[in-house]
């Protein structure tokens, strides 16, 4: 159960973790950008592929950052998040690793140049949106959080383990 708006510090560092280990994932596995499209995938679905892979409830609703960091992400209502609310809320932190991989398997040089240069740019504009929103909205609501119907709240206390 949690106890409100989660912490704008602990919500930075949790997601510093996941683009940590999405980073690492990719870069090494290089292959014709596999690394990019694994990494893609865990931010896609961050926070609920732990649970779904463990099936351990000290899992639910969390990434690796959020359970580092005490948090969980909650559906409408309080419900937990599945695999599929988890990629509605993280698909505009997720595209531009899973363009990558697409344009790693471009061909044509130039245009696989152009379109890296186009990806940056768009990631780097919905990466200030996100922030922005994080910061102005007054439930710290991202653009994903509203796309999914979420919220990101504190842990008020330890979830038991299964194991």
């Amino acid at each position: 159960m949690g106890k409100g708006k989660a912490d704008l510090g602990k919500r930075l560092i949790a997601a510093l973790i996941d683009t940590v280990i999405a980073a690492v994932v990719s870069s090494i596995i290089p292959f014709r950008g596999i690394g990019s499209l694994i990494g893609g995938a865990y931010i896609l679905v961050k926070d609920a592929i732990m649970f779904e892979l463990l099936k351990d409830p000290a899992w639910k609703n969390q990434s690796i950052g959020k359970r580092v960091m005490r948090l969980e992400v909650v559906g409408p209502g309080g419900s937990d998040v599945d695999i599929q609310l988890s990629a509605r809320r993280n698909w505009p932190l997720a595209i531009g690793q899973l363009l990558s991989f697409v344009i790693s398997l471009l061909s044509y040089r130039a245009l696989a140049w152009s379109s890296w240069s186009l990806l940056t740019g768009v990631t780097t504009i919905i990466g200030i949106i996100e922030i922005a929103l994080v910061f102005t909205d007054p439930e710290g609501k991202r653009l994903g959080d509203r796309l999914a119907d979420t919220r990101v709240r504190e842990l008020a206390e330890e979830v038991p383990s299964a194991g």
